[in-house]
């Protein structure tokens, strides 16, 4: 059975995105590079909601930085946009999926064969796929930075989650990544 990661990045206060809704805190080097190149090898779909998708879309499709693997992957790997809003999606390789459909069509991918699927940012989904049981690993990538405002990486969360600390990767950087697995 194949599993659902959600990786987040966010501040060391907790923070997804500044007051502003701006992203732009991550701490982004060849270290890191070579990571997401490492994680990206285990990974055959990725799946977004619909404001990180419409972001990644706009930017990956034309994308000449930062690293050519990443750029190679981001636009060939097959990609699913869980949306009760877009009519249609342009960025090669991708499926709309409502929704109300979500649980279901997780389920369905966990069960084809294949490598990881793989939820990047879209917070919003990820907290309500955790309440569905259906996310196996939680990787939190914390960069060195407190924002002092912003928006919680689970202001959506409506219950508690307990998780089970798996491992903790320290970079040069200062980024840590924590990857958890729901409880």
């Amino acid at each position: 059975m194949r599993k659902l990661i959600a990786f987040i990045g966010i501040s060391l206060d907790g923070y997804y995105k500044g007051p502003n809704g701006e992203f732009d805190f991550a701490t982004v080097d060849q270290e890191f590079f070579e990571f997401s190149n490492r994680q990206d090898a285990y990974i055959d779909t990725l799946m977004f909601g619909r404001e990180t998708y419409e972001h990644m879309a706009a930017y990956w499709p034309d994308a000449t930085e930062p690293d050519p693997e990443i750029i190679a992957f981001m636009n060939g790997v097959r990609k699913i946009a869980v949306s009760s809003t877009l009519k249609q999606v342009e960025w090669a390789n991708t499926t709309l999926v409502g929704r109300d459909d979500v649980a279901e069509t997780v389920a369905e991918l966990k069960g084809q064969q294949g490598k990881e699927i793989a939820m990047f940012g879209s917070v919003q989904l990820t907290a309500s796929l955790l309440e569905l049981g259906l996310v196996d690993e939680l990787r939190v990538m914390i960069f060195p930075i407190v924002l002092g405002a912003g928006i919680s990486m689970f202001s959506t969360l409506n219950d508690r989650l307990r998780l089970e600390l798996l491992r903790t990767t320290t970079f040069h950087s200062g980024n840590v990544l924590l990857t958890y697995r729901p409880a």
